[in-house]
């Protein structure tokens, strides 16, 4: 199928990626001269071009257009009406001004599956707000209950709303192209940063509305369960994920503390919560006695998850299955040409 991606920065270009990584055709439409932002979100550079850029643009062609000029638009309905999908992320109505909304372009095309992401969506008070991953992580919590107690307020350290964000949009994306063979029409979809930040805080927003009382930040630790968190080896960190009662009885003789099975503050995980602070100081000497690799392999030759911290450059050794790269990230208009002659412009 052929994406049509009029979206810049993250959310929507990766969303566009995830579809290109499944083998679909992806035209991205770019201002010329700038093109999309992250081009000159550097350093680092790599090749000349924007490692940011670079990370999120694979398996996609570059198109340069002026959506401003009638010229330009006109060349966009032509694709559009060639297009299954459709993607962008301006602020509401900024599509409609150019003759390019959905109400336009479903004319001209009626299976079009038309997706705009924005920060608050296409309707309500807040629709004209401009957005970043910052602000929301900020506004929908995310940044209260991420850091260490008693210290100020982080970010995650990759912009995990956008992220999430393009999630949805290729979740609704693809159920709305099932629906269209089906009914053999395409569909409006809004997909906003706010709906889907506050959609993944899952159990933590479930165990404010249990409580009453928000949650604070406690590190790499658990609220619900114990242990489970980052602990200090002789040499670095590991964490360990001790997520059930099974595991717990088979963590403690692997760590040499077998009696921690009959101990009344640990029987069980209630108990383990609440006597949090106990446990975590026996755990940190025991620890603190030997080497991460050493406490991994033992951890894992016991069944119990178990890894050590990581730094960027050891994880990106880790076995894992790369996406197929059918093209890498475009140069700006790189395909302009091509894709023109594909329309009988040429």
């Amino acid at each position: 199928m052929r994406v049509l991606d009029a979206s810049r920065v993250l959310a929507g270009p990766y969303a566009a990626m995830m579809l290109g990584d499944l083998g679909h055709d992806v035209i991205k439409v770019e201002a010329p001269g700038t093109g999309d932002p992250t081009r000159a979100w550097g350093p680092p550079w790599q090749d000349g071009q924007s490692a940011y850029y670079l990370s999120i643009n694979r398996n996609k062609r570059s198109l340069t257009l002026d959506l401003k000029s009638s010229e330009g638009q006109e060349i966009f309905r032509k694709l559009a009406r060639q297009s299954d999908v459709l993607i962008e992320n301006f602020h509401p109505g900024g599509m409609d001004g150019w003759g390019l909304g959905w109400e336009a372009l479903s004319r001209l095309n009626p299976r079009l599956v038309y997706c705009s992401i924005t920060g608050y969506g296409q309707t309500g008070p807040w629709k004209d707000r401009p957005a970043y991953d910052l602000a929301l992580q900020a506004e929908a919590g995310w940044m209260s209950i991420t850091g260490e107690a008693g210290a100020p307020p982080v970010r995650v350290g990759v912009a995990v709303i956008d992220l999430f964000t393009a999630h949805f949009a290729v979740q609704q994306i693809l159920s709305a192209l099932l629906d269209r063979e089906r009914t053999g029409a395409g569909r409006r979809l809004d997909v906003s940063m706010l709906d889907s930040a506050i959609a993944s805080l899952t159990y933590m927003a479930q165990n404010a509305r249990a409580t009453g009382e928000p949650p604070g930040r406690m590190g790499s630790r658990h609220p619900s369960i114990v242990p489970y968190q980052a602990f200090q080896a002789k040499d670095g960190w590991f964490v360990a994920a001790v997520g059930s009662q099974p595991i717990w009885e088979r963590f403690c003789p692997a760590i040499g503390l077998p009696d921690l099975l009959t101990h009344p503050d640990f029987r069980d995980n209630p108990l383990r919560v609440k006597h949090r602070a106990l446990l975590e100081a026996l755990l940190a000497k025991v620890f603190a006695a030997r080497p991460v690799a050493e406490w991994v392999a033992l951890l894992t030759e016991h069944d119990v998850p178990a890894a050590p911290v990581n730094d960027l450059l050891a994880a990106l050794e880790l076995p894992s299955r790369p996406a197929a790269v059918r093209l890498p990230p475009p140069r700006l208009g790189e395909h302009t040409e091509e894709i023109l002659g594909e329309l009988g412009l040429r």
